[in-house]
């Protein structure tokens, strides 16, 4: 029980926590120990999650060595990075954005079943027709937000005051995310009244979904 509330109180801090760190580190004067700070604050994830989906793919070695490049040419370049900081952060936002967006549009090609078709399957088993259409416009509507996301994070990037953008990729971009959650959960309560299930629930069947696969 501790070990569970002590998990939680950690991806809590670093939620909080990360958000805060890089809009200081943002908005803190370029070639001071705040874009030192910033440069690390905005690469290390970055490397963490490309290393993280390194070791887990079939072509381990080949992308762990790309990684490591990667650290390399970071490495080479760490002293020309300090008047880069926001543009580091920028690129950070806007292609975890597009990761997303292809993650849910990817599926909407070549007959595969869309992403949240194959999560309402995982969910409920076998889907009517009407929830199998309803599945696939949701995944299309995501596939739009973080399309959308990524359009707004780049017109603010380059045409607002830096802190204008921090404020919007560090604090807005997760609310928004919850609030397209809240509206898809209404509209699914109107359309498919019979189907209802929690972002909880859906959770707890793609873990054993995953456990039973392995």
């Amino acid at each position: 029980m501790l070990l569970r509330v002590a998990r939680w109180l950690g991806i809590a801090a670093l939620f909080i926590g990360y958000p805060l760190l890089a809009h200081y580190t943002n908005d803190a004067a370029q070639g001071t120990a705040g874009s030192q700070l910033g440069k690390w604050v905005a690469i290390a994830p970055v490397i963490v999650i490309a290393l993280w989906l390194a070791w887990r793919s079939k072509h381990r070695s080949i992308l762990v060595g790309g990684v490591a490049l990667l650290c390399f040419a970071l490495w080479a370049a760490w002293p020309k990075l300090d008047q880069h900081v926001g543009l580091i952060y920028w690129l950070q936002h806007v292609t975890m954005q597009i990761m997303l967006m292809v993650t849910f549009g990817i599926t909407l090609l070549g007959g595969r079943d869309p992403l949240c078709t194959y999560f309402s399957r995982i969910v409920h088993g076998a889907l009517t027709p009407e929830h199998e259409v309803y599945a696939r416009q949701v995944t299309i509507a995501w596939a739009v937000f973080f399309a959308a996301i990524a359009v707004i994070s780049t017109l603010l990037f380059f045409l607002a005051p830096l802190p204008v953008w921090s404020f919007f990729s560090n604090f807005l971009n997760m609310p928004l995310v919850l609030l397209m959650f809240i509206v898809e959960f209404a509209v699914r309560k109107r359309v498919l009244p019979e189907q209802q299930h929690s972002i909880f629930d859906a959770m707890r069947a793609m873990k054993r979904d995953s456990s039973n696969s392995q």
